[in-house]
């Protein structure tokens, strides 16, 4: 399957996003899933992550009315960041870069690790004891808490994309709920705005320091909705996470990077995801 322009499918390409994106026609994507760097003195091997500030969010509002430009009217833009402790206001600066484009139709909360009391938990024969899972780095600080949260701003052209909320539901813990309101029909309930996606542990040292885990673009992707022809686009595509994602669903991807590691990283991940038996 080809976009209408020089840029394909189930492609990586070694640009810078905005130039790439300039290569594509209007309308050419159903998805967007990305997380740009957020500016915080993060080691890129090649993208300068200390950028002054205003010159940062100005890049930013750049790549979203490009990026609105080749998303469908029925599309949406799924946009992880976060900051840090002692920087808080990244995640809400760079959201209002969105607001001249897009509709921002719900805020998702993607949680790394949770803590839960038992007494909190409910009254389950599987839960016997306080439990905490996933994993965050710890904060050295006095003043400030260890970040296990970060944002996944969903921008759409005008805020009446339908999704497909099901597909990344949950089972009722309580099956009594099961018929008790109109909608309940089935076994499977809207799964809310709050996303529990651990990243799974890595003794080695990582080839990217800020990927995302592959299951979040997965069920951004799932949310939206999807058919085999799909298109999805990150433009910072890192390491592959979003194409393997697309892979695992079957839709079709494009990406931009501007890295040659980590796009040789991406590329040889896609390789050996697509072997047989894989």
């Amino acid at each position: 399957m080809k976009i209408p322009s020089s840029i394909e499918t189930n492609q990586i390409y070694r640009m810078d996003c905005l130039e790439g994106m300039k290569r594509m026609k209007n309308g050419t994507v159903d998805v967007i899933v990305t997380s740009p760097p957020y500016n915080i003195g993060k080691p890129y091997a090649t993208h300068d992550d200390t950028m002054p500030y205003d010159e940062y969010l100005d890049w930013m509002h750049h790549i979203a009315h490009e990026a609105r430009r080749v998303l469908r009217e029925d599309g949406s833009f799924f946009l992880n960041i976060g900051g840090k402790p002692r920087e808080p206001w990244v995640p809400y600066d760079v959201m209002q870069e969105f607001r001249e484009d897009y509709v921002l139709q719900n805020v998702i909360h993607w949680v790394k690790s949770i803590s839960i009391a038992k007494e909190d938990a409910g009254n389950y024969d599987v839960i016997r004891d306080d439990i905490s899972v996933g994993h965050y780095q710890p904060v050295n600080s006095e003043r400030y808490l260890s970040q296990c949260h970060e944002h996944i701003f969903h921008f759409t052209p005008a805020g009446t994309t339908k999704l497909d909320k099901l597909a990344v539901g949950v089972k009722y813990q309580d099956k009594t709920n099961i018929g008790r309101w109109k909608q309940a029909t089935q076994d499977l309930r809207d799964r809310g705005n709050v996303w529990f996606i651990p990243y799974k542990t890595i003794r080695s040292s990582r080839p990217h320091p800020t990927s995302f885990p592959e299951k979040l673009p997965e069920m951004c992707i799932r949310l939206h909705g999807k058919t085999p022809d799909t298109v999805v686009c990150d433009p910072f595509m890192g390491i592959g996470n979003t194409a393997l994602a697309c892979i695992t669903l079957g839709v079709h991807y494009i990406g931009f990077e501007i890295d040659h590691e980590y796009c040789d990283c991406a590329e040889e991940r896609i390789r050996r995801r697509n072997l047989p038996g894989i």
